[in-house]
């Protein structure tokens, strides 16, 4: 059985807001940020103990959440739930965010 990717609709704007944020200088580089976010989902939902546990994000909402970052894009972190079958991405966010006040907002 193939493994199931999950996107969250917050995932899915970080991807498109981060991916147009990246094309405003270069085309080519979108496209590999799209690319590099599509493997490494595919990886993680291969294999979802991969990446950080964020325990230091200490909510109880965010438990069991871990981040990982997206290949080529290495600012850029895939946050994620492992799934019986795969994984939940949750959001895409880049490194040098308030990364536990984004988060409270959408998991």
């Amino acid at each position: 059985m193939a493994s199931v990717v999950h996107r969250r609709p917050a995932a899915l704007r970080d991807l498109e807001e981060s991916g147009a944020f990246i094309g405003r200088d270069s085309l080519a580089a979108e496209l590999r940020f799209y690319e590099g976010a599509e493997a490494t989902f595919k990886r993680l939902a291969e294999m979802p103990g991969l990446g950080r546990e964020r325990s230091e994000l200490a909510h109880e909402r965010l438990r069991g959440l871990r981040s990982f970052p997206i290949r080529d894009f290495e600012n850029w972190l895939a946050f994620h739930r492992p799934t019986p079958h795969g994984i939940d991405v949750i959001r895409v966010l880049h490194g040098a965010r308030d990364l536990s006040a984004v988060l409270m907002h959408e998991t």
